[in-house]
């Protein structure tokens, strides 16, 4: 027997005004996976997770999670635990402490506390002041909040955001330890490289549609070859990826290398022609091509800038395309009549 999908949304949609945050959004959930919900900011990621915890009501379309429509939430949502965005806590109280009042305040069974604790690595600091909590702590706390109800579908938006290295790790590791008790995990990120770590099934969203659904592997199998040129002396790398274009293989740098749209039967061509232009290749490999790429060929987007790169006009701090006309110029500005007078001149 086919075990029920955990969320199944048909034609969603979300309009504030005339903008449309989320359009005809079909989504199947496969039960007891890790699904990554990834797009960039502002594609309708969040949005579509408050209509599914009933926070927000669709403007069209229907959705029905763990059986029951999105109409009805108080007959799914004792079975759902949520992250939405940061968790808030009191920073005067306890780790466990905070979870206590949770339990109060949902009518839960306060054994929990312990079990949940535990799950997230937090059972030595229980008695810990909130405000005392790293930022990874803090998130690990709430995603402990998140499984209080004993729930079999969790849903977390954002969880990495702030995190450092370590804390992502942290995460990470959590996420899969709860699918492999057998509770589906739906994880929104624009950490596209972070999801491709933890996730067996993908739901892509831009612009407020669905792109691509399915398995992470299914899709980067489907994804060109692509090749890894490193050059010796970091500054050949614009130069390289010129070079790499110029003879009809699309490239872009990536860090102190090129990647390089070509199969591997192109990389002794590709040594041949970087040597004749005086670039020294200290690595040139075969490389599997990242979420990231996937997601900028599916949608037609341009990969971020590369800093790295003067050729790229655009700015990796402003979202802006330089090929937008410019903004208009400020009004002058304009005397306040309250203002005291300017004083007189001297006179010579």
């Amino acid at each position: 027997m086919v075990p029920q999908a955990a969320v199944v949304t048909s034609g969603l949609t979300k309009h504030f005004g005339q903008r449309a945050a989320v359009e005809k959004v079909d989504i199947e959930l496969p039960s007891g996976v890790v699904s990554g919900f990834v797009g960039p900011n502002g594609a309708g990621k969040t949005t579509t997770i408050q209509m599914l915890l009933g926070l927000v009501r669709p403007t069209s379309g229907s959705a029905r999670v763990l059986g029951h429509p999105i109409s009805d939430p108080s007959a799914y949502l004792p079975r759902v635990g949520a992250l939405i965005e940061s968790p808030a806590f009191y920073p005067t109280l306890s780790g466990a402490r905070n979870l206590s009042v949770l339990t109060r305040l949902g009518r839960l069974d306060r054994q929990r506390i312990d079990t949940v604790l535990d799950l997230v690595g937090l059972t030595e600091r229980r008695n810990d002041l909130v405000r005392t909590y790293s930022l990874g702590m803090k998130q690990r706390l709430g995603v402990a909040a998140a499984l209080l109800p004993d729930p079999e579908l969790v849903i977390l938006d954002e969880p990495t955001n702030g995190l450092d290295p370590a804390g992502i790790r942290e995460i990470r590791s959590l996420l899969r330890d709860l699918a492999d008790r057998g509770i589906t995990v739906f994880v929104s990120s624009h950490l596209l490289s972070e999801i491709e770590a933890i996730c067996d099934h993908l739901v892509m969203i831009s612009r407020g549609e669905i792109v691509f659904q399915g398995g992470v592997t299914a899709l980067l199998e489907a994804q060109r070859d692509a090749l890894l040129a490193t050059p010796e002396h970091p500054h050949d790398v614009p130069a390289l990826a010129e070079l790499c274009a110029g003879l009809g293989k699309p490239a872009h740098p990536e860090g102190d290398s090129v990647r390089v749209q070509a199969g591997e039967e192109w990389a002794a061509e590709l040594n041949r022609q970087a040597m004749a232009a005086g670039i020294t290749l200290k690595g040139l490999q075969a490389a599997r091509a990242s979420l990231e790429e996937a997601f900028f060929a599916i949608t037609g987007d341009e990969a971020p800038p590369d800093p790295r790169d003067p050729r790229d006009p655009r700015d990796p701090r402003d979202p802006r395309d330089p090929r937008d006309p410019p903004d208009p110029p400020d009004p002058p500005d304009r005397p306040d009549p309250r203002d005291p007078p300017d004083p007189p001149m001297a006179e010579r």
